[in-house]
Formats: C-alpha cells, sequence, structure tokens
C-alpha cells in the first residue's frame, strides 16, 4: 500500500465522489477518526477532489482526532500540520486551495467532539476499531446525514454483524462486503428530531449588510468569498467609524478556572480570527498588528496563581498561553508589573479599520457601498427584503440580510425584550509617560497599549447606558488610576487626546450571531414551544444579525460571518452546537417562552 492509497481505498470507491459532487455548490464530507500519520481517507478524498475537473465549488473535509500534531511524509498532512500552528482542544476552521477546501477539525476526545458539531453530510467514512461507543456514533451520523449519504466502515469481521445492526437502527441500509460495511442512508421512520442544516432559500447569492464596521465588514467579505455579492449600507461616509474607529484595539483568548462557553467560544474566535488575518497580510494587507504578544495581568495575586494551575490542568501549550510570575512579566513588559498574570504569544494589538479596509478590498467587485445612507426599517416582501430610509425610499433589496449596527440591530429586527444595551467607553492617549518602555500590549484591569514614538494609549472606561459622546476629564484620570494599579509607574500622566467610542452588549456579555426568529409565527404556537430547544424555533427566512460584540469584537467579528456564511450556505458550522446556541440572537426570546411569560398571539 502506498502512501497515497489509505487502506480504505476500496471502500471510498462506494461514495462515487466524481459523480456526486459534480455540479454543487458544496460537498460535505466525514472522516471521523482521522489519523493524520498515516494514509488516511480525508486525504485520499481531497486528492480526488483536486484531480476532478468536474467538482464541487467547495470541499468540506469534516474530521475528529486527537490534539497531537499531524505527522508523517505526506504531504497534504505536512500542508495540514503548518496550517495548524495552535492544536488545543475546539473546533478549528482551516481553509486551503484558495478557500475551496475547508478542513472543520474537531480535537479532543473523538466520540465525543464529533456529536458536539452541527452539519449535513454527504458522505462519511470511520474505522470502527477507533470508537469506544459505536451505538453514539452511528445515532451522530444519523443526525447529520443528508438524504441518501453514503457511509463506509473499516470493522474487524467479528464487529461487522453489531455494527450492521446499529447502522441499520440509525437509518441506514447497509451491506458487508470483503472490504468493510457500506450503506446508504434511506430510513424508513424518523431517526432524529431534527433536520441538519440546509441552505437558505435564496434565489439569488445577493445580500444586504447593514453596518460597516468589523462585524459588517467581516460578513462581507465572508459572503463575498462565497460568489455572494453584498450591497453594504451604512450611516457614515466610510467604514471603521464607530468603536471600530479607535485606533487600536487588542486581541487574545481568555483562560478560566474551568473552560466554560465563554472561554471555549472566545478560544475558537481567536484561533479562527488569526487564521483569516494571516491570510489577509499573505495577500499584501497591512493590518498594523503587533507581534510581541499580549499580556494580561491577574487581579489579585490568589487569581494568578489559580490561573496558573488552571493552565497546568488543561494542559495548553505554551505557544497559547503561559503563566507567569510578577518578574518574568515584568521582564516580558519592559516596566514594572504588579503582579504575576499569563502571557498570549499570539495576542497583541491591531488597527481595527485596517481590518476593515482589508476585508472590504478582498470583497472586491462583489461589494457595492452605500455610504451615509441610514436605514429606518426593514421589510420582507415575497422572497426578499429591502431596506427604507427615513423618507420611505428604498435603498436596496435582496433575499438576505445581516444586521451588523450595533445598538440599532435589535430595533430592525424587532427583537423581544429589548436585549441590548449601550456602554460608553472613553480611551486616553499618552506622550511621553512612564509607559514609554512597554514593549507589548498590557491587559487587566484596563489596557495599555504602546503605539511607538513614545505614545501609549490606554482606557477604556465603561460606562452603562450613558450617551454623553464628550470627551471628559474624569474619564482620562480614571484611565490612568486603573492602568496604574496594573503598572505602578504610572502614577500620573499628561493625555494628549482621547476618544468616545459606544460599545453594544447583552445581559449575559454573549455576542448575538445568527438567524433571527421569526418571533411572530413562535408566538401563535406559544403554547408548544414552551419546552423548545433552539432548533424548535422558527426562524426569519433570510434575516441574519452579529452584533452586541461589546469589547471582543476584533475576534468575534471573524467567527460570526464565518457561522453566519455557513448557516446560510448550508455547510457544516465552524464551532461546536452548544457555543452556537449560547450566541444565538433568539436565546433570550426562548426563555421567555420558556418560563411562560409569553403568550400566543
Amino acid at each position: 500500500m502506498t502512501e497515497t492509497s489509505p487502506p480504505c481505498e476500496p471502500l471510498l470507491a462506494f461514495h462515487t465522489l466524481s459523480a456526486r459532487w459534480r455540479g454543487k455548490r458544496s460537498f460535505t464530507f466525514v472522516d471521523a477518526d482521522a489519523r493524520f500519520g498515516s494514509p488516511s481517507a480525508l486525504f485520499a478524498v481531497w486528492r480526488r477532489w483536486r484531480a476532478c475537473d468536474e467538482r464541487s465549488e467547495r470541499l468540506h473535509l469534516v474530521a475528529t482526532a486527537p490534539p497531537d500534531a499531524p505527522h508523517g511524509n505526506d504531504p497534504l498532512a505536512i500542508e495540514l500540520a503548518r496550517a495548524l500552528p495552535l492544536r488545543v482542544p475546539g473546533v478549528h476552521r482551516v481553509e486551503f486551495d484558495a478557500g475551496r477546501v475547508v478542513l472543520t477539525l474537531a480535537i479532543g476526545d473523538e466520540d465525543d467532539m464529533l456529536s458536539r458539531l452541527w452539519l449535513r453530510a454527504d458522505a462519511f467514512h470511520f474505522d470502527a476499531s477507533q470508537h469506544d461507543d459505536p451505538r453514539k456514533l452511528c445515532k451522530t451520523l444519523a443526525r447529520f446525514a443528508a438524504d441518501g449519504a453514503t457511509v463506509t466502515a473499516s470493522a474487524p469481521e467479528p464487529a461487522q454483524a453489531a455494527l450492521l445492526k446499529l447502522l441499520t437502527g440509525s437509518g441506514f441500509d447497509t451491506a458487508a462486503t470483503p472490504d468493510g460495511i457500506t450503506g446508504r442512508f434511506a430510513p424508513r421512520w424518523r431517526v432524529r428530531r431534527h433536520e441538519p442544516p440546509t441552505a437558505c432559500d435564496a434565489p439569488t447569492r445577493e445580500a444586504i449588510v447593514i453596518g460597516a464596521g468589523l462585524a459588517g465588514c467581516a460578513a462581507t467579505s465572508a459572503l463575498a468569498s462565497r460568489g455572494w455579492r453584498v450591497t453594504l449600507i451604512d450611516r457614515h461616509a466610510s467604514p471603521a467609524r464607530d468603536a471600530s474607529g479607535n485606533p487600536a484595539g487588542v486581541f487574545h483568548p481568555i483562560v478560566w478556572r474551568d473552560d466554560s462557553i465563554a472561554a471555549r467560544l472566545t478560544r475558537a474566535a481567536f484561533l479562527h480570527t488569526l487564521g483569516k488575518w494571516h491570510a489577509l497580510e499573505a495577500a499584501g494587507h497591512d493590518l498594523r498588528r503587533s507581534r510581541a504578544g499580549l499580556l494580561q495581568i491577574a487581579d489579585t495575586h490568589e487569581d494568578a496563581q489559580a490561573l496558573a494551575a488552571a493552565i497546568e490542568r488543561f494542559g495548553y501549550p505554551r505557544e497559547y498561553v503561559a503563566a507567569m510570575s510578577r518578574d518574568e512579566a515584568s521582564r516580558v513588559a519592559g516596566v514594572d508589573v504588579a503582579r504575576g498574570g499569563w502571557f498570549f504569544p499570539h495576542g497583541g494589538a491591531i488597527s481595527p479599520a485596517a481590518v476593515c479596509a482589508a476585508q472590504l478590498a478582498a470583497a472586491g467587485d462583489a461589494l457595492a457601498a452605500r455610504w451615509n445612507t441610514e436605514v429606518a426599517r426593514i421589510e420582507r416582501d415575497g422572497r426578499d427584503w429591502r431596506a427604507f430610509d427615513a423618507s420611505g425610499a428604498v435603498i436596496a433589496q435582496a433575499p438576505v440580510v445581516v444586521l451588523a449596527n450595533a445598538h440599532d440591530a435589535a430595533r430592525l429586527g424587532h427583537l423581544f425584550g429589548d436585549p441590548t444595551r449601550g456602554v460608553r467607553g472613553q480611551l486616553s492617549m499618552l506622550d511621553a509617560s512612564a509607559l514609554d518602555a512597554l514593549r507589548v500590549p498590557v491587559i487587566g484591569d484596563g489596557y495599555a497599549v504602546p503605539l511607538g514614538e513614545r505614545r501609549t494609549l490606554i482606557g477604556a472606561t465603561y460606562d452603562i447606558d450613558d450617551t454623553d459622546p464628550h470627551l471628559r476629564e474624569a474619564g482620562h484620570l480614571e484611565n490612568i488610576e486603573r492602568v496604574g494599579r496594573m503598572l505602578p509607574a504610572l502614577q500620573s500622566a499628561s493625555v494628549s487626546h482621547g476618544r468616545v467610542a459606544f460599545r453594544c452588549v447583552t445581559s449575559d456579555r454573549m455576542p448575538m450571531i445568527g438567524q433571527l426568529a421569526d418571533e411572530t409565527a413562535a408566538r401563535r404556537d406559544a403554547h408548544r414551544l414552551s419546552g423548545a430547544w433552539p432548533l424548535d424555533l422558527p426562524r426569519s427566512d433570510g434575516l441574519y444579525g452579529a452584533f452586541a460584540f461589546g469589547s471582543r469584537g476584533l475576534i468575534w467579528a471573524t467567527l460570526a460571518a464565518e457561522l453566519i456564511a455557513s448557516q446560510m450556505e448550508g455547510e457544516p458550522w465552524p464551532i461546536e452546537r452548544e457555543l452556537a446556541e449560547a450566541v444565538d440572537p433568539a436565546r433570550f426570546f426562548l426563555r421567555a417562552l420558556r418560563h411562560g411569560a409569553i403568550g400566543a398571539a
């Protein structure tokens, strides 16, 4: 057997890939137990797609794997190893072949990680000997299977009879062959509660994106890369004028004592965003990104010790995060710090405006921008959405709308219960201060970002429901005091200027990302939906949201765009379904339904 011919090669012929992916927008193949150090079905399918003249626009490869690095001499394994610099638990999405081959890799316990995903698969392959719970695996495949999806499995002969029974019970019409087991999804009874995701019912690939900050620019780029034409509307004369217009912003994951949903979501967003930024930079865009890492200072000595223990317990690689004593952190920072903390080698600071400009440039001719234009309302007319200005004139019309306009998104989307709030943030620019020697961005009780030329950006205040757009001397003093608690050398400083921007947050401090609920339809069926799950809710056709990012827009925006584009295209979701549900724009409405706070309309 050659290196390019895995043991499952005879089984793969059953999938008739060349015929089935011809002319399709996307094709999804799941390798439930990828072994990157040896020939795998994943790489064999990838090679076949590359060699096929008539193939799908995009090939989605989904794999689960333990947290060890891809290795071996296979050129595709080498290419994959280079693309995955940080192997930490969770879902990683990596693009190859100019974005036409997309790998969604779930790292962790293989049976558990696969069941956490959400996707519609056209074909599966697995090795039964690699799974401790074949019953759970077969049920998972049935949840994901498209109509007529094919499955092949390698299994030792003594286990074949039991596996055939499990697959048949999960809705697959199966057979045993000399090479293994083959099957096709053809259930004769209902085997799942929810249908796997499908593409939105849009007659044309045209979308309206409202808001040209980080969220809107990322959404525009993600849709344009999939062949969509986007009308981008913003009330300002150019992109990145509100909170996205700050001189610099910090980016980093978070580490908590437990691997919470927020920590997992932020880790996924951070890693996905790094990959997208690297691609923009490789294409020649200057994002004005720092390269020396980012240092987080603990709030207390006890927190520093607890987080150091958590980092060791989770086994995070040092290239992801490293705990540091006070002396170590001071050496990294270049100035004295108050306490120890932890260092993110791939964290740092970046220009939000430069990111937005690069994303819009990457969209190219697929983008039509409407500046100095405010959307007063949106309305669905047949299969299209229309955006109107205050005079009632139609600004744009398309089958899909993405609300990426922060504070105004909840109003345009008519969301239940006013789920978002505004937060005023004032930042301050220091010239020639005690922080001139600062080498890396430092965060904790505030933040400090060295900008060069003896300038340091510090901030920011957090003034909930405060709408004052003017700078306040008290805000500058508060910023100096808070940063001084992290960096004791800063006792006083002269502020040359500052900036006020308004962030949008929710009560649970999680963003709003995904397809909006059809709240009118849900109210009519409120009694039945009193025990609903997110997938039970009716959804507004073609209406999506990406807003309420708070202070994490730099990393959440790119992942939000990928999740929304995946939902629109019926592609595998880039994060676990549990994480997607934690940021679902319908989550507050769903809670009200469950608590009986919403009656039938």
